[in-house]
C-alpha cells in the first residue's frame, strides 16, 4: 500500500502543476476578456459621428476608425480562444489523471480490499480520499471550463448587442470562477500533498 500511496502522492504534486498553469491562463484571459470589453464599450462611441468634432469632415473616417477596432476586437477573440483551447489541455488532463488514479486500484499490479481503500494512518488521507479528489478536480474544472466556454463564445457572437452591464456580469463569472471553490478546488491538490508530506 506504501507503493499506492506514493503514486497518488506524485499525481497530486503533477496536479498542483497543472493549477499553476491553470492559474496563469486564469489571469490571461481576465486581461483578454478587459481588452476586448473595453473596445465594445467604445464601438458605440466612435459609430456617432457628432463624436468625431472637427474630425468629421475628414471622408470616411468613421469607417476606418470602427474597422480598426474592429480588427483589433477580433484579433483578441481569436487569443482568447486559443486560451480556451489552453483551458481544454489542463481538464483533458485532469480527466485522464483520474482515470489512472482508478486503474492503479482496479487494473494495476497491487490490489486494495474495500476496507484498504477507507484506511486512514494518522494525517494521511485514504486511497478512496484520492480518488475521489482527483475525481473532483476534473469535474470541478470541466464545469469551469464550460463556463468560459459559453462566456467567451457570447462575447464573440452578439458583441454589439452587449450592455455595460452584461460584460461587467460576464467578467464576474470570469473572475469568481464559481465553480472552483477555493477550499476545494485550488487547495485540493496542496491539501492531499501536505498530508502525504506529514505522514512520512
Amino acid at each position: 500500500m506504501d507503493s499506492l500511496t506514493k503514486n497518488y502522492q506524485g499525481k497530486f504534486r503533477e496536479v498542483r502543476e497543472k493549477m499553476s498553469i491553470w492559474d496563469e491562463l486564469q489571469t490571461r484571459l481576465l486581461l483578454q476578456f478587459q481588452n476586448a470589453s473595453a473596445i465594445i464599450g467604445r464601438l458605440q462611441v466612435i459609430q456617432n459621428p457628432a463624436k468625431y468634432g472637427a474630425l468629421k469632415f475628414i471622408g470616411g473616417i468613421e469607417n476606418a476608425v470602427t474597422r480598426k477596432q474592429m480588427e483589433t476586437l477580433e484579433n483578441i477573440f481569436n487569443s482568447m480562444k486559443k486560451t480556451i483551447e489552453e483551458f481544454h489541455g489542463i481538464v483533458v488532463w485532469l480527466e485522464k489523471n483520474a482515470r489512472h488514479g482508478k486503474h492503479l486500484i482496479k487494473g494495476g499490479s497491487i490490489k486494495a480490499t474495500p476496507k484498504q481503500l477507507q484506511q486512514r494512518i494518522g494525517l494521511k488521507p485514504s486511497i478512496a480520499d484520492c480518488l475521489d479528489g482527483l475525481q473532483n478536480l476534473h469535474e470541478m474544472h470541466l464545469a469551469e471550463y464550460s463556463l468560459k466556454t459559453s462566456i467567451v463564445t457570447t462575447i464573440s457572437d452578439i458583441t454589439l448587442k452587449l450592455s455595460a452591464s452584461d460584460l461587467n456580469a460576464m467578467q464576474k463569472l470570469l473572475s469568481d470562477q464559481p465553480n472552483i471553490p477555493k477550499e476545494e478546488g485550488m487547495h485540493t491538490s496542496h491539501r492531499f500533498s501536505f498530508n502525504f508530506k506529514k505522514s512520512k
